[in-house]
């Protein structure tokens, strides 16, 4: 069955509650006729006397008193309902990623989310697990992977390169022109990152290393590069910063591309979606723009 008009139920509420079409104008802010022209639509439509004028004042019916308090009553939960869906749009957003990822390439462009964005509450959580961003207060991810996930939506910000990079301290030391060089150099391993993969590509069957400083932190490897320990085959997207001020550099040109890359994930029923949307858009923007692959020292 259809439902009268709201505006006739919000009148008939206010003018029960005050007694006064007068007073429920005021408050809903519009004329005394029209209050009386919804109450009188609202008893045409029904079929019933809703109020019965005393004196200066309009009392409502019984059939009019039960009705505005039903109506009240409505009234309160809607409103409860936009008030929860107000505080829920409001308050940070809660951005969750990988600590190799904060530190090498988010952390240098913090400066200017808020300022080229206009989102002045945002709340990185460093954390080393996937965020299922369905109950555990993150609204946004920087997930690297192959993608997609599901019962999210998500879009790839970049794909990553593999390539070796060492100090510009070793490479004086032991100069490296050719893929072949590389067989002799002290080579840094990540427990996620086989060196195999990069010498396959350069048609070089995968040696036996020996031992060797060993990894499981992507920040900490870049780091021993840096410090001269050995050449590290680093991922494009989290060495992009020490190339650029010189304390990595590319020894060789050959690099590999892989399946998997940076994507950055959301929730579409996410309250703080139109905030999110404008992120994300910023994130598509800016790794376009360092989509490039840095420059070669050779």
């Amino acid at each position: 069955m259809r439902l009268p008009p709201f505006p006739a139920l919000t009148a008939l509420e206010a003018a029960a509650r005050h007694r006064s079409y007068s007073r429920a104008a005021d408050e809903l802010f519009v004329t005394h006729g029209a209050v009386s022209q919804q109450i009188r639509k609202l008893e045409d439509e029904l079929g019933v006397r809703l109020f019965v004028r005393q004196g200066n004042t309009m009392e409502p019916t019984a059939t009019g008193a039960a009705l505005a308090s039903r109506v009240a009553e409505s009234l309160a939960t809607l409103r409860a309902g936009v008030d929860s869906a107000r505080r829920a749009a409001i308050g940070p957003i809660v951005l969750s990623t990988g600590a190799a990822f904060a530190t090498r390439w988010l952390v240098t462009r913090l400066a200017r989310v808020s300022d080229e964005t206009g989102e002045l509450d945002l709340t990185v959580r460093v954390e080393d697990r996937v965020a299922d961003l369905s109950g555990d207060g993150v609204d946004v991810a920087l997930r690297f992977g192959a993608g997609p996930w599901s019962g999210v939506e998500s879009v790839r910000l970049f794909s990553e390169r593999l390539f070796p990079v060492c100090s510009p301290a070793l490479l004086a030391r032991h100069p490296i022109d050719k893929p072949e060089d590389l067989l002799t150099a002290p080579l840094l391993r990540h427990t996620a990152l086989p060196w195999s993969a990069w010498f396959r590509a350069m048609g070089l069957s995968a040696p036996d290393l020996p031992p060797s400083l060993g990894f499981d932190d992507t920040s900490m490897m870049l780091d021993a590069a840096a410090q001269g320990l050995g050449v590290a085959l680093a991922r494009s997207g989290l060495s992009e910063r020490d190339l650029r001020d010189g304390r990595l550099v590319r020894p060789l040109a050959g690099e590999v591309d892989v399946d998997t890359g940076h994507h950055f994930v959301w929730r579409a029923d996410n309250p703080k979606l139109a905030r999110i949307l404008r992120l994300r858009d910023w994130f598509v923007a800016e790794t376009a723009t360092a989509r490039g692959a840095p420059p070669s020292a050779g």
